[in-house]
C-alpha cells in the first residue's frame, strides 16, 4: 500500500489549471498540463515511494514480482505487464480525431509493420505494440466529446439544414443510403477529398454553420463545434468528418466507453480516463500528425446511433462500477461517507479526487490519501478499509484489471 509519484504529460491541448489545482500546485501552471499518468507505461511509469523514502519504478517492481504484484489471474494472462493505464485527462482544446484497433487488428498491423522494417519510433508507424486500446472516460467536470457515428437520418437532417450549395451532392450520397454503408461511403469521400476541393467546401460549411447558430437552429451545439474546429484546424478534412459524429456532453460522474473502431475526439473538460496499456492510435484528422486512410478504414466501426452514456452500477453503498466488455480494465467510483471495504484479487490503483481518506489493512498498515494523491495496492495485499479523514465525504476512483 504505497503512494505513487506520477508523471504529468505537457501536451499543447492541455489545461494550465485543472491538473495543477488537483495536485495542489501553483495555478496557472507554467505550461499546458494534459494528462496525469498512473500505472506502468514504459514511456512514463509511476514511481513507488517506499517506507524508507526511496522511489522505485512500478515497471521494475512488476518485473521483479509479477505474481505478488498482479496476482496469478492477471499475471497468467498479461505476464509482468499491468494491462491498464489510469489518467486524469484535462482538455482545454480538441484532441485529434482518432480510433483504436481491436486485439486482432493490432496484432496483424504490428506484425506487418515489423516485417516491413518500419522503425517503432517512426512518425508514420501505426502500431507501436500488438495490443488493443479500448478506453473509458468518466467526467469530473462537464466533459465534451465527439464519439461514434450519429444516426444517419439525423445527420442527413443536419446537413440539409446547413444548406451549403456545393455540399449538397455529399448530403445526397448519405440521403440515398442512410445506413452504415452510406456512412462509410460519405466518410471515405470526405477524408480523401483533394486539398483544393476541401479549401473550397470548408468555407461554405463554416458560413452555413454561422448562419445556423444565428438562426438558433436545431443543431446549434453541433454547428458551434464545427466553427471551433474550423478555426483551430483550417483546411483539415477532420472538420467535415466531425459532421457525422455524435456530439456528447457528459455531466460529472457520467462516462462513455470507446471500444475498438469507435471514431472519437475529446473536446473540452476534465475526466478520469482508463485505457488498455497500449499506444496504438489511427488518426483521422484535427492533427498535423500522420493519417493512414486505408488503415483507418480497416479499423473503423461504422455502426451508428446514439452514444451510450454510462452512469455506473451501484455494487455496494457508495461504490459505483462502470461495466464494459474490456478485459484489460475496470473503473469504479467510490463516494466515501463512512468506512468502506475495498477488495480485489488483482492490482489496484486508487486516486482521491475530493477530500481526504485514510486507508488501513489487516496488517495494520495505513496511509492518508489527500486530493490528487494516488496509491498502489498489489494483489498480495489484504483487503483495505477506507474512511474519511474528517467530517467531509470524499471521492475516489479505483482502477483494476477487468474480467473475461
Amino acid at each position: 500500500m504505497d503512494l505513487l509519484h506520477n508523471a504529468v504529460r505537457p501536451y499543447a491541448w492541455g489545461s494550465r489549471t485543472a491538473i495543477a489545482e488537483l495536485l495542489g500546485k501553483e495555478v496557472p501552471a507554467p505550461h499546458p498540463e494534459a494528462e496525469l499518468w498512473m500505472g506502468a507505461h514504459p514511456g512514463d511509469p509511476s514511481r513507488i515511494v517506499g517506507a524508507d523514502g526511496v522511489e522505485r519504478s512500478l515497471l521494475d517492481l512488476l518485473a521483479s514480482d509479477p505474481d505478488g504484484q498482479l496476482g496469478s489471474r492477471c499475471a497468467n494472462r498479461w505476464g509482468a505487464r499491468l494491462p491498464f493505464l489510469l489518467k486524469v485527462l484535462a482538455a482545454e482544446e480538441a484532441l485529434s480525431l482518432q480510433a483504436h484497433p481491436s486485439a486482432e487488428q493490432a496484432a496483424d498491423g504490428f506484425a506487418a509493420e515489423e516485417a516491413a522494417g518500419v522503425p517503432r519510433d517512426s512518425a508514420v508507424r501505426n502500431y507501436k505494440d500488438p495490443a488493443a486500446k479500448p478506453e473509458l472516460i468518466c467526467a469530473l467536470t462537464q466533459f465534451h466529446a465527439l464519439a461514434g457515428f450519429r444516426d444517419p437520418h439525423r445527420t442527413v437532417k443536419l446537413l440539409k439544414s446547413l444548406d451549403a450549395p456545393d455540399f449538397a451532392p455529399y448530403t445526397e450520397l448519405l440521403a440515398a443510403q442512410p445506413d452504415s454503408n452510406g456512412l462509410r461511403a460519405l466518410f471515405t469521400t470526405l477524408i480523401t477529398l483533394p486539398q483544393q476541393r476541401l479549401d473550397h467546401l470548408l468555407p461554405q460549411v463554416i458560413e452555413a454553420c454561422v448562419q445556423h447558430v444565428k438562426d438558433h437552429g436545431e443543431f446549434d451545439l453541433e454547428c458551434r463545434t464545427i466553427l471551433e474546429l474550423g478555426e483551430d484546424y483550417p483546411g483539415d478534412a477532420g472538420v467535415l468528418a466531425a459532421l457525422l459524429l455524435n456530439r456528447v456532453v457528459l455531466q460529472p460522474g457520467e462516462a462513455i466507453h470507446l471500444p475498438a473502431g469507435n471514431l472519437h475526439a475529446y473536446l473540452h473538460g476534465t475526466g478520469i480516463e482508463i485505457l488498455a496499456n497500449s499506444d496504438n492510435v489511427l488518426r483521422c484528422g484535427l492533427t498535423p500528425k500522420h493519417v493512414d486512410v486505408p488503415e483507418l478504414l480497416r479499423v473503423l466501426d461504422f455502426t451508428c446511433g446514439d452514444m451510450p452514456v454510462l452512469r455506473g452500477e451501484e455494487t455496494a453503498p457508495g461504490v459505483c462500477v462502470y461495466r464494459t466488455p474490456a478485459p484489460e480494465f475496470e473503473l469504479s467510483r467510490l463516494d466515501v461517507a463512512t468506512e468502506t471495504r475495498v477488495n480485489h484479487d488483482g492490482p489496484q490503483i486508487i486516486i482521491c479526487t475530493r477530500g481526504t481518506v485514510v486507508l488501513t489493512n489487516d496488517r495494520g498498515d495505513h496511509v492518508e490519501l489527500r486530493r490528487g494523491q494516488s496509491v498502489w495496492l498489489p494483489a498480495s495485499d489484504p483487503a483495505v478499509l477506507v474512511r474519511p479523514a474528517g467530517d467531509e465525504s470524499a471521492q475516489l476512483f479505483r482502477a483494476t484489471a477487468g474480467t473475461d
